[in-house]
């Protein structure tokens, strides 16, 4: 019985702590609806946000209702301890109408009006933002509750996301409102700076009031600035903007003005169009059936990006049916125009930005069917790159260019603001009959050359690495032929003179030939030019000069046999890279009436050494 008797007597003391319980909850609403203890109630609402909160104005609370309100006025946010000290909002009038709490549900929002308000949202590098509800370091941050009614107008709106690298300076408006009709879409407006150039925004969105955890929800979106347009069409999965999928679309005069919108920086191109589909899921950003065309090229494929406290993990594989240097670059976007008479460099002077490959690591894929590279066509191209922080390596790169075979290494450290660039390239075989000329007659020259190039330079595009190049260049010829035209024109007798005049396409054997250079602060100085025919041995010297790609040459030849009436005039190699121009020296010429031709056949097997 005495047991019974403590049981009855515990069992009064709980309900008796409930009811107590109980009544104090009801002091204390009734307290916070008639205006007392708002200090307090402000210090926990402060506590619970981890962020400072400071109510200027007035402050109504009501909580005996189906959705309790609160209104407060002249309220400031602070940063929460995650971000630097800072304010996140500060608004004339913020009222909030929450949803009756379910077992089961999310805490989520009737309606959120702001009136007034200026909004200073920030992330950093990392990935620490102020709208985040819990550190990211500890916790996974958890998704924002569900608003289904929404009341912006003309709200003041700077937002500063390192890890993207945007910013923004300018207003938004959001209204979503049942009105007389019923529900109503949601609609976001904003317009202002981004990263320093006009945009305009516009997201319409399904009604928040049908807004749920289990429905997609279905937005479309469009974004302009510089000249550039996107479009998308997508759906939040559980309300989240970690868990969406979309297709989007975009157009534009140059790639670059992509920054603008994405805050990525792309290269430059001419007129674009993009499109492709997008998804997240947590921190990795997804990117399928892209396809890009710009000038003349095309690249497709898919990608994905995965944030990692600041670190992207790229991983890509992409292909092109045709890509040309020539639509890369500020000169095919129309940002270096030239007087019409000067002719486009060979090497592009597209510059990427050397900083992004600092906070990323990647594995990216590339195929082409072809690529032009000024007048050589390099077909079937595979590559593989790889980056490290800063480092990047294309190793290997392999293509066929004039049947021939060729394998190249690129190395670029970009871990200082003037990437480092080592070059290491071997052609094997290249025909040289199969080089672009003007006209269908045959070529002057036939034969498989091979070539060995190791350059280092430093620069932010290929032509800057170029003008600083150092090393060595070497080309060799092991056999072939030469329109015996071509080879008399150098040490020009009348014979030589009178096969061009007659188009007389006779060939003659070559022996061998070599072209060996050596680079230094972009200049190819020839350490060795020589082309060794049955009839004459040509030999040569001059420079190349890569900053601006000229050609300055001197070609003589030294007939083996007997010439009558031998015109001796050099000849002049000049021109660019990408148009080198062929004349006679005139004011070096001499007539000789008798060249004995007693120039001895060359060690061609030393020589290829």
């Amino acid at each position: 019985m005495t047991g019974v008797f403590a049981w009855r007597r515990g069992l009064k003391w709980v309900i008796g702590a409930l009811l107590a319980l109980v009544a104090l909850g009801l002091l204390l609403g009734v307290a916070l609806d008639a205006g007392y203890l708002h200090g307090p109630l402000v210090k926990f609402l402060a506590a619970r946000a981890l962020r400072e909160i400071r109510v200027d104005g007035a402050l109504r609370l009501h909580l005996f209702s189906r959705n309790p309100r609160l209104v407060a006025e002249r309220v400031t946010i602070g940063n929460p301890p995650w971000t630097p000290p800072g304010v996140a909002v500060q608004a004339d009038k913020i009222s909030v109408v929450f949803e009756t709490p379910r077992l089961g549900h999310f805490f989520d929002i009737a309606s959120l009006g702001l009136v007034g308000a200026t909004l200073h949202m920030y992330r950093d590098v990392p990935g620490h933002a102020n709208w985040q509800l819990k550190n990211p370091d500890v916790s996974v941050p958890p998704g924002l509750p569900i608003v289904h009614a929404l009341s912006v107008v003309d709200a003041h709106l700077f937002i500063e996301d390192a890890q993207k690298n945007r910013q923004f300076d300018g207003t938004v408006t959001a209204q979503d409102s049942g009105g007389p009709h019923g529900a109503q879409p949601l609609r976001i407006e904003a317009k202002g700076q981004l990263n320093g150039r006009q945009v305009n925004f516009e997201l319409l969105g399904d009604p928040l009031s049908t807004a749920s955890r289990s429905e997609p929800y279905n937005f479309t979106l469009t974004e302009r600035s510089s000249g550039s347009h996107i479009a998308a069409k997508g759906a939040l999965k559980e309300f989240s903007l970690i868990n969406l999928d979309a297709s989007f679309e975009a157009s534009g005069a140059d790639l670059r003005d992509m920054y603008y919108l994405m805050g990525t920086k792309l290269i430059d191109t001419g007129a674009y169009h993009l499109a492709g589909k997008f998804s997240r899921r947590g921190n990795t950003a997804s990117y399928s059936d892209l396809a890009v065309t710009f000038g003349q090229s095309d690249i497709r494929g898919s990608a994905s990006i995965a944030l990692n406290k600041g670190l992207s993990r790229i991983d890509a594989d992409l292909n092109s049916q045709s890509l040309r240097l020539a639509d890369l670059g500020a000169r095919a976007a129309g940002r270096e125009p030239e007087p019409e008479s000067a002719h486009p460099m060979l090497l592009s002077n597209a510059a990427p930005d050397a900083g992004a490959l600092r906070p990323m690591t990647a594995m990216v894929k590339f195929r082409a069917r072809r690529v032009a590279v000024g007048h050589v066509t390099l077909n079937t191209v595979a590559a593989k790159l790889t980056v490290d922080r800063g480092q990047l390596a294309v190793t290997p790169l392999t293509a066929d260019v004039l049947d021939g075979k060729l394998t190249a290494q690129l190395k670029i450290d970009a871990r200082k603001e003037i990437p480092a660039v080592d070059l290491d390239v071997k052609i094997a075989g290249l025909q040289l009959g199969q080089y672009a000329r003007k006209g269908t007659g045959p070529p002057a020259i036939e034969g498989p050359l091979d070539v060995r190039a190791k350059l280092t330079g430093h620069g932010k595009s290929m032509h800057e690495a170029a003008a600083s190049a150092e090393g060595t260049v070497t080309a060799t010829l092991p056999s072939g032929t030469v329109r015996d035209s071509f080879a008399e024109l150098t040490g020009i007798d009348l014979r030589g003179l009178g096969l061009l005049l007659t188009k007389n396409t006779k060939e003659v054997p070559v022996r061998c030939g070599v072209a060996s250079f050596q680079a230094h602060d972009g200049t190819l100085t020839a350490q060795n030019l020589v082309l060794d025919t049955e009839p004459v041995m040509i030999a040569g010297e001059g420079v190349a000069h890569l900053d601006t790609e000229t050609l300055d040459f001197v070609l003589r030849g030294y007939p083996k046999s007997a010439r009558f009436l031998q015109l001796r005039s050099p000849i002049l190699i000049g021109g660019t890279l990408a148009h080198p121009s062929v004349g006679i020296q005139a004011h070096d010429s001499k007539l000789v009436l008798l060249d004995r031709g007693k120039t001895k056949d060359t060690d061609c097997e030393s020589l290829l050494r």
